[in-house]
């Protein structure tokens, strides 16, 4: 109601004149009309106002901003870790504001429609998710809702097609963030990436059983129909081909990937005993990150020396790069090996990694 009624009446009380470039109202309608029909001192009154109005929106703007991007961008490895923390964001977002602002010269005119651009897309989107909301409500309003999402969709569509700036500025920022987000992703890929683990008492027992010979091998396995036949012709592959220790206690490993998105979780181990083979599962963001996290967590929990047994993935290493960035599988061994190394700098305390 406030945009209808201050556009009709700041459309009849003003002339035309003094809307156009170094007119008296041009960026400023309704103090015109404040400083015009209502004296110097309500006008004055009025530009406060106005000031500290867009100062506190500039402030939400900011709080909100302080709230999404810790929440979301450091969850999937697309943002810096400093990104958690609130005072080198409040910074970055400063900076940005001001190099707007400094492209932009500080005209007025020059950012309306890049902020028009901004607060339609805005609304548009929160008309759109009402109308989705009230949708699977199944209320009897839902088309008034769609109704008022169209007539926004398109005056959207109609002020980016006059007024591109906002939408020049919207791609900038996108392909900024989305830029940033790849290189954190691919920089930060040999992180650990494990907030935690634990073992189930089945797993527990399984390590603890071992504890007195000091050391355990573990067959990292791509579980496929986990039955009898699997895990018998893996154990005769690693024990021919890798030559395992004959009397050292084994323990399959069987890691898979629940949300690639996600960058990094609690892992949970869990025990079980298959066909007379012990097997430890668990769900990882990836499944190296997540085999050298738990690797590290037999040691540090049972004083163990974990040696771990892999076989090469046949395929073009490049492939297999994209694969682990995207999806969090692709050539174990070598970043299984990798992540290790750069969680534990000692080699003396480091697991070993085997590859056959």
């Amino acid at each position: 109601m406030l945009l209808l009624t201050s556009s009709f009446e700041t459309g009849v009380l003003i002339p035309a004149q003094e809307f156009q470039p170094g007119g008296a109202a041009n960026g400023r309608a309704l103090a015109y009309l404040a400083h015009t029909y209502l004296g110097s001192g309500f006008g004055t009154a009025y530009d406060i106002s106005t000031i500290a109005i867009l100062w506190f929106a500039g402030a939400s703007a900011m709080a909100g901003l302080l709230n999404l991007v810790p929440r979301y961008l450091p969850r999937y490895g697309m943002a810096p870790a400093w990104a958690l923390a609130a005072r080198p964001l409040v910074l970055v977002f400063a900076v940005v504001a001001f190099v707007v602002t400094w492209i932009f010269d500080a005209d007025v005119d020059a950012q309306a429609g890049a902020y028009a651009t901004g607060v339609l897309v805005l609304i548009t989107s929160a008309a759109f998710a009402v109308t989705l909301s009230a949708h699977r409500r199944g209320d009897r309003m839902t088309w008034a809702y769609a109704l008022i999402t169209v007539i926004f969709a398109v005056t959207t569509v109609a002020n980016m097609v006059e007024r591109p700036d906002g939408l020049k500025i919207a791609g900038c920022f996108i392909a900024a963030i989305l830029i940033v987000s790849l290189v954190s992703r691919v920089s930060r890929s040999y992180e650990l990436r494990a907030t935690g683990v634990s073992f189930d008492q089945t797993a527990a027992r399984f390590l603890r059983a071992a504890v007195p010979q000091g050391v355990i091998n573990v067959i990292a396995n791509e579980p496929q129909g986990r039955d009898r036949r699997e895990y018998q012709a893996r154990w005769q592959e690693e024990w021919e081909g890798n030559r395992i220790p004959g009397g050292q206690p084994t323990v399959f490993l069987e890691v898979s990937v629940a949300d690639a998105s996600e960058f990094e979780s609690d892992l949970e181990v869990r025990g079980e005993d298959r066909f007379g083979y012990q097997v430890l599962t668990v769900s990882s963001t990836a499944v190296a990150n997540g085999i050298a996290a738990i690797c590290l967590a037999m040691r540090d929990q049972f004083g163990l020396i974990p040696h771990v047994y892999f076989d090469w993935t046949e395929g073009s290493p490049l492939v297999h790069f994209l694969r682990f960035i995207l999806w969090g599988s692709g050539e174990v061994a070598p970043v299984t090996r990798e992540v290790l190394r750069r969680a534990e700098p000692d080699r003396s305390r480091r697991p070993h990694v085997h590859v056959g």
